[in-house]
This record gives structure tokens, C-alpha cells and sequence, in this order.
């Protein structure tokens, strides 16, 4: 089976949402962008729990929503949610909690009682059963919510930031046991994420949203390599500029030009890793085929390097080592030469 998705949304405060989406099964598809993108509200519209304005969602040949003829509630749907702080029930157990999606669907009491027992060992909790949720932590919750979402054997399993309410020091481990979940899970998987890691580590393919519409989408190993947006250069820690080629140089729209290893014409991606700048403090002569004056605007450390924000014509980001900032003594404001080797640089049609 197949989830299609068309969905048009238009919100009170005047935001549209114009997004298609197909699902297959046994697949997990990630919708990521920055907040106020419109993924929650996709989310909501696949779940039930908001009308299209119109379009289409489908799961196969059966109809959910297409207006003014059809629209299924969100508990006729088959959809299990796990919400981004879990929504889980304080006056229950979490045996309790996990059996509450069958119990509203119908099954008698011991035999619900009996599964979510089933779902709380498969997370890894039988002995938190009798707990309530203040006292499980982050985590925990986080796995009595997928197992509750997972129990009623839902065709369509929709998670909504899942990994967000977890401090770092958790959310490695519980990424990897969310993975081994959504790998055992046949049917349909949207994750919605805001974080990079969770869509490259956890999604088969993802879909990037930007103002309410897709802006890319793709395997991540191609969203990685090829960003179109400048959004999603930065997630991936690209540098990233359009511009028109003529044989082996681009001239940049912004302003300036790139040298390239391989002739190519037309609208162009140019695209490179901060690694791949080199800073010097006066100009460079040798093998480096790309050379500009830049300035210094500000510096932050990154793990073990210091990622330097440049202005210049085009303005960079290069990644250095605390050594190499000692060395040209850097500052805001430094006046510096940054080069990149035309081997290092990628293009790809805009």
C-alpha cells in the first residue's frame, strides 16, 4: 500500500501549506525545516486532527480526506501519533497508557493488558509497567509513547519531533532503539524533525519543507551532497552559492567566481566544506586556483575546531584549528585571504 498525501492548508494567520507526499510501506520519511515550516501541520492533517482545505489524503485506495466529500477522524484512521512532549496520561500506569489505544478501539481489558505488556518488554521497560509517567524519565517516556502508538498496529505511524524533550546525554541511545523499532515496522513512518542527525541517521528518504512548500527531496546521502537552499546548506555544513558556468569558471550571482576542476555550463550549484577554506594573511601565490580578500566577522568553536564566519565577495565559512586562530592572531575584524583548491569544489545543476 501506498500513503498519498496532497495537502493544501491555509491557517487563520494566513500561512498555505502546499505539500505532496507518498509513502510506501515499510518505508520512514522525514519532513524536515526550520520552525514555522508547516511540518506539524502536515503532521496534523495526515493524523486527522485537521481538515485539509483541500486536496487529497489516501492510504491505498481507501479516502481519509477530500474535501467537501470525505474526511475519516483521526480515531477511524489507523494512524498512531507519538506527539513531541508524548501527551501521556498522569493518572496511569504506563501498562495503562500503552493499553489505552486498544481499550478505546475496542479490545477487552486482560487481552490489552496482556499486549501492552508484550510492547513495554520489546522498548525494554516490563519493569516500569506499574510506574506512572512523572516518575520515568525523559526516555522512558519517550519509549511508552512509541509503544502505545505501535500496539494498536497502526498502518500509518506519525512522529512529531520524538527525539526533541531528551537531553543529550539520552538521545543518542534512544535514537539508535527508535531505529531498530522503525526497522521492524512494516507500515507507513513520517518522522517530522527540525534536527538534521535524526532524519540522516533514523529516515530512508527525506523531504525538505521551507514556507510551507518542498524545496528537496531525495535519499539522504543526496540531500547531504547536493543542498538547493541555503537552509539546507547550513544544516548539512555546507558553503553553498548559484551561479552560471562557462567552462571552468562560475561566476557567482552574489558577486565573485569559482575556478572549477571539470568544465560545465549553465545554471550551477557550487558547493564545498568549511575544511576545504584555507585562511592566510596576506595574499597566496602557488597551486591554490581560487583566492579573495575576506574579513573576519566572528568565530565559534566547533567540537575540536573553530568554524570562522568570513565577509568577502562571496562571503565563507572555514574551519580551522584553536592553533591556526593563534597563529593569525584572529579576530572580528582581521583582514585575511581565504583559497580553496578548484579540485575541492562541487558543481551540480541549479
Amino acid at each position: 500500500m501506498t500513503l498519498r498525501a496532497d495537502l493544501q492548508v491555509i491557517r487563520a494567520a494566513g500561512f498555505r501549506l502546499d505539500v505532496s507526499l507518498a509513502i510506501e510501506a515499510g518505508e520512514v520519511v522525514a519532513l524536515l525545516g526550520p520552525n514555522g515550516a508547516g511540518k506539524t501541520t502536515a503532521l496534523r492533517a495526515l493524523a486527522g486532527l485537521l481538515p485539509v482545505t483541500s486536496g487529497l489524503v489516501r492510504l491505498d485506495d481507501v479516502v481519509w480526506d477530500e474535501p467537501p466529500r470525505v474526511f475519516v477522524p483521526a480515531e477511524e484512521r489507523g494512524a498512531g501519533v507519538v506527539f513531541q512532549d508524548y501527551l501521556l496520561f498522569g493518572h496511569l500506569t504506563a501498562l495503562e497508557n500503552v493499553a489505552f489505544g486498544l481499550r478505546a478501539r475496542g479490545t477487552a481489558r486482560a487481552a490489552a493488558r496482556a499486549r501492552a505488556g508484550e510492547w513495554l518488554a520489546k522498548v525494554g521497560l516490563a519493569s516500569s509497567a506499574g510506574s506512572r509517567p512523572r516518575s520515568l524519565s525523559g526516555g522512558q517516556a519517550q519509549r511508552v509513547a512509541l509503544a502505545r502508538a505501535l500496539a494498536t498496529e497502526p498502518a500509518v505511524l506519525l512522529l512529531d519531533e520524538p527525539l526533541a524533550a531528551l537531553d543529550a546525554s539520552s538521545r543518542l541511545h534512544i535514537r539508535s532503539e527508535l531505529g531498530r523499532h522503525l526497522d521492524e515496522y512494516a507500515g507507513h513512518t513520517l518522522l517530522v524533525t527540525h534536527d538534521p542527525l535524526d532524519a540522516m541517521v533514523l529516515a530512508d528518504r527525506i523531504v525538505i519543507v521551507e514556507g510551507g512548500r518542498v524545496v528537496q527531496e531525495g535519499p539522504p546521502a543526496e540531500v547531504a551532497r547536493r543542498p538547493r537552499t541555503d537552509y539546507v546548506a547550513h544544516l548539512v555544513g555546507l558553503n553553498l552559492y548559484r551561479g552560471t558556468a562557462s567552462g571552468t569558471t562560475v561566476s557567482l550571482g552574489s558577486g565573485g567566481s569559482f575556478t572549477v576542476a571539470s568544465p560545465v555550463s549553465g545554471p550551477v550549484h557550487v558547493a564545498f566544506p568549511p575544511s576545504a577554506v584555507s585562511l592566510h594573511p596576506r595574499e597566496p601565490s602557488g597551486s591554490p586556483r581560487n583566492s579573495w580578500p575576506v574579513t573576519v566577522a566572528d568565530l565559534e568553536q566547533h567540537a575540536h575546531t573553530v568554524r570562522v564566519r568570513l565577509d568577502g565577495t562571496p562571503p565563507v565559512l572555514a574551519d580551522i584549528t584553536p592553533v591556526v586562530v593563534a597563529e593569525l592572531e584572529l579576530r572580528p575584524g582581521t583582514p585575511l585571504w581565504a583559497t580553496v583548491k578548484a579540485t575541492e569544489v562541487a558543481t551540480y545543476p541549479a
